[in-house]
C-alpha cells in the first residue's frame, strides 16, 4: 500500500492565522496610538511581538507539526537566551546603581 505523503493543509487554516496576525498587529498599533508610555509600553509591544513570531513559526515554518525532540531543541535554547538577557540587565542596573551610590558619596 502506497501512502499519500505529499499532505495539504486547507486554505481556511492560513487565512485564520492571517486573520490572527492582522488583529495581534492591530493592537500592537493601537499601542502606539494610544501613546502608552513606559514599561506598559515596551511590556505591551513585546509581549504582541512574541505572540507573533510564535504563530509565525508553528503554523507558517512547519513546527506546529514537528516531533517533541525538535520543538525542544528550539524552545530551550530560546528560553536560555533571554534567561541571559534578563540576568545581564540585573547585573547591569546593579552595577549602575553601586557606581552612583559610589561616586555620589565620594565627594
Amino acid at each position: 500500500m502506497t501512502q499519500d505523503v505529499n499532505q495539504q493543509h486547507p486554505v481556511s487554516m492560513y487565512l485564520k492565522v492571517w486573520g490572527w496576525l492582522f488583529v495581534l498587529s492591530f493592537f500592537s498599533y493601537m499601542v502606539d496610538y494610544m501613546e502608552l508610555q513606559g514599561l506598559l509600553r515596551w511590556s505591551l509591544i513585546l509581549f504582541f511581538m512574541v505572540i507573533k513570531a510564535g504563530v509565525i513559526l508553528s503554523v507558517f515554518m512547519h513546527v506546529k507539526w514537528e516531533s517533541l525532540n525538535l520543538k525542544l531543541l528550539l524552545i530551550i535554547p530560546t528560553f536560555a537566551i533571554v534567561v541571559f538577557i534578563a540576568l545581564m540587565a540585573f547585573e547591569g542596573d546593579y552595577v549602575l546603581m553601586n557606581r552612583l551610590l559610589y561616586y555620589s558619596t565620594a565627594d
